[in-house]
């Protein structure tokens, strides 16, 4: 079903301008063959599987963490959450890797996923940094959880900035079904 009662910001007449075209081209986010690709490997379902399952730790990690900051309590259980949340983000970044790899034959930086990639290099960044400050034992509990909150607020930008990304492909993937059967 589709809503007519307001414009959509992108109709799936939109492509995506690949990093590294031409200025004023523009490509699709997928080649067929790539798309193809995409739909073919297990790595597509991984990344389906974790992306919500990081999302769920997010939250409840945050949880955690704003409580700590308010009342003191629960360090132990914000500094576990942190930890969970920093390895289901490098779990998901290296099996996106993998996933990059076998769809544009680039470990990390396909142009069709720069921005997504370069962001997420802040993301690990925030998070390894807490790490650092955990493990090493630098800096005092509310540093700790600022890092923490950095990182997250950083990890919500990009979650979006992938979210936008499949909404590309499925407009994409639209708009080629309708040019088939055209």
């Amino acid at each position: 079903m589709t809503r007519m009662d307001h414009a959509s910001p992108v109709e799936p007449e939109t492509t995506v301008t690949r990093a590294g075209q031409a200025k004023g081209t523009t490509g699709a986010l997928y080649t067929a063959e790539e798309r193809q690709r995409r739909d073919q490997s297990a790595w597509t379902i991984v990344q389906g599987v974790l992306a919500p399952v990081q999302f769920l730790v997010f939250l409840i990690s945050l949880a955690l963490v704003v409580r700590t900051l308010v009342t003191g309590e629960g360090a132990f259980a914000a500094d576990a959450s942190i930890v969970l949340k920093t390895l289901v983000l490098y779990t998901i970044m290296i099996t996106g890797s993998i996933w990059e790899k076998v769809v544009f034959g680039k470990w990390l930086f396909a142009p069709a996923f720069f921005w997504e990639d370069a962001f997420s290099m802040l993301v690990l960044a925030l998070h390894t940094l807490y790490l650092v400050l955990l493990f090493g034992g630098l800096g005092t509990l509310e540093q700790r959880m600022m890092v923490a909150l950095a990182g997250y607020g950083a990890y919500v930008i990009n979650a979006g900035q992938f979210i936008w990304k499949l909404r590309m492909a499925r407009l994409q993937g639209a708009h080629a079904a309708q040019a088939v059967m055209a």
